[in-house]
């Protein structure tokens, strides 16, 4: 179904392009042909070789075989450093942060600037300037230790920014950003752009690739199975080159809220009364918060970035004391945070392994190998996880394989709660539906479900209630948009 290479002068163009780890083929044969001056978006499920593709690119991965072009002139890569001599730069969609540098540190690292003569008010006023310029607001004093995750994601785009390049990746930059934050972004590409440079784009939004791309490639399997100008593209035909399989439809295609299976438990599983939370500069993220949450329902929790809602979810899960009031948690409780790799697992460790670091600290004795073997081989089965085995190290899973196991683990052993951070972050259509489906089954046996997610759609999808932080404040929200939307800017 692949279509004939896109006409026009070629900004970025891979041939036949073939990568092997291991017993794994991460891509047989891809090619991809760049436009110069258009936004071209790389869809894909998670593992079908995006990433890897780009890596190649960026001169992180060397091809087995395959051919690499830039403004038309044959490259050979020996590093990232050689791409970048050559105008392409790359955001990440795992962090490359230093968190005890201050965000103006990081981008002057990134820079080279570090070692010779660094000016921290003059380092910082670049930042304000670049984030002026992006409408991507971030303090640039600021610790990165002590930024949440979109403001992290954030500083990562701006890092890229600040080189002079010509042609940008961008591996699902907007994963974690607001919808607002993920508007000024696209506008500040388009103008990007509009100037002359280049913009490659790992999304797994086919709508949004639809309303913003010049161009949309598609990889299944490590090969390229459609390559179409976005303006001449179809929703169902993009979906059919993506999955496979056109029966196969996204959890929130068409928005209607789920209901419950009446399992609604008669007193709440959990509770915080008057919780209050400072952080480390003593303000109140949270103030005075009281919220119940029921056996047999997902609660939604719905704000913008900084509201208070990351430091709620983490209070009811224990990972938060707070600093005045109470709560009342199950003995048995899950907990999916929404950086997998900073606080859920550890990548070089197997999945065997990562299922007993569940436990550390409250096992005594000898590790029983044998029965943690069988319990990951069940998490593997529960969730689909895509993996040759439970002794591979979790950095050779993709995303959502990883994130379908750490959910795995912490529904392992019947919890009574789970809470759960952005948890399709990053996920492709499938991954994404699979993930949100096990969220619906732990509700329909029981569990009592609380789940932020930064996506409106995502939490209208699962929601059975929602309630919404402003300010450190907490108020019951109908499952209406409109009344969401008010209540998160503080309108009421």
């Amino acid at each position: 179904m692949v279509s004939a290479p896109l006409d026009a002068a070629s900004a970025l163009s891979l041939r036949e392009i073939s990568k092997r780890f291991g017993a794994t083929q991460a891509l047989d044969g891809c090619s991809l042909e760049v436009r110069r001056g258009t936004l071209h978006a790389l869809l894909g499920e998670n593992g079908a070789g995006k990433t890897t593709l780009m890596r190649l690119a960026f001169g992180m991965l060397q091809p087995d075989a395959g051919t690499l072009s830039v403004a038309g002139r044959a490259c050979t890569w020996r590093s990232s450093a050689d791409a970048m001599r050559a105008g392409i730069g790359m955001v990440h969609q795992h962090f490359l942060l230093v968190p005890a540098m201050t965000v103006a540190e990081n981008i002057s690292v990134g820079r080279g600037g570090m070692w010779s003569g660094f000016d921290p008010v003059r380092a910082a006023e670049q930042v304000r300037r670049l984030a002026a310029d992006t409408g991507l607001s971030i303090d640039a004093e600021a610790r990165v230790a002590d930024l949440p995750v979109g403001a992290q994601q954030r500083l990562e785009i701006l890092k890229a920014l600040s080189h002079d390049v010509q042609v940008l990746i961008l591996d699902e930059p907007t994963a974690v950003l607001s919808p607002q934050e993920t508007q000024d972004l696209y506008a500040w590409l388009r103008r990007f752009v509009d100037r002359g440079r280049t913009v490659v784009l790992i999304t797994h939004k086919v709508r949004e690739a639809l309303q913003i791309a010049d161009d949309i490639t598609v990889l299944r399997r490590g090969r390229t199975v459609l390559q179409v100008r976005a303006r001449d593209a179809r929703e169902g035909e993009v979906l059919d080159a993506l999955l496979g399989d056109a029966n196969t439809l996204h959890a929130l295609a068409d928005g209607r809220p789920p209901h419950g299976a009446g399992l609604r438990s008669a007193a709440p599983v959990l509770t915080t009364t008057g919780v209050t939370v400072r952080d480390a500069r003593g303000v109140n993220r949270l103030k005075g918060v009281t919220t119940q949450v029921y056996g047999g329902e997902i609660l939604g929790v719905a704000g913008v970035e900084g509201a208070g809602q990351m430091e709620l979810l983490r209070v009811m899960a224990g990972r938060c004391r707070p600093n005045s009031g109470t709560t009342t948690r199950p003995a048995r409780i899950g907990f999916v945070p929404e950086d997998r790799h900073r606080d859920a697992v550890i990548s070089a460790w197997t999945l065997v392994e990562n299922l007993a670091l569940k436990e550390a600290g409250s096992v005594r004795g000898l590790m029983a190998w044998d029965a943690y073997r069988a319990r990951a081989e069940s998490c593997v089965r529960s969730q689909d996880v895509r993996a040759t085995g439970v002794d591979d190290p979790m950095a050779a899973l993709s995303g959502g394989n990883q994130q379908k196991f750490v959910l795995a683990r912490e529904l392992e052993g019947a919890p009574a709660a789970l809470i759960v951070e952005n948890p399709a972050r990053g996920l492709d259509i499938r991954a994404a539906a699979q993930v949100l489906a096990a969220l619906r089954a732990a509700r329909d046996a029981g569990v009592a479900v609380v789940i932020h997610s930064s996506d409106l759609d995502e939490l209208f999808s699962v929601s059975d209630r929602m309630i919404v932080c402003f300010d450190g404040t907490v108020r019951d929200v109908a499952l209406d948009r409109q009344a969401v939307g008010r209540a998160m800017v503080g309108l009421t």
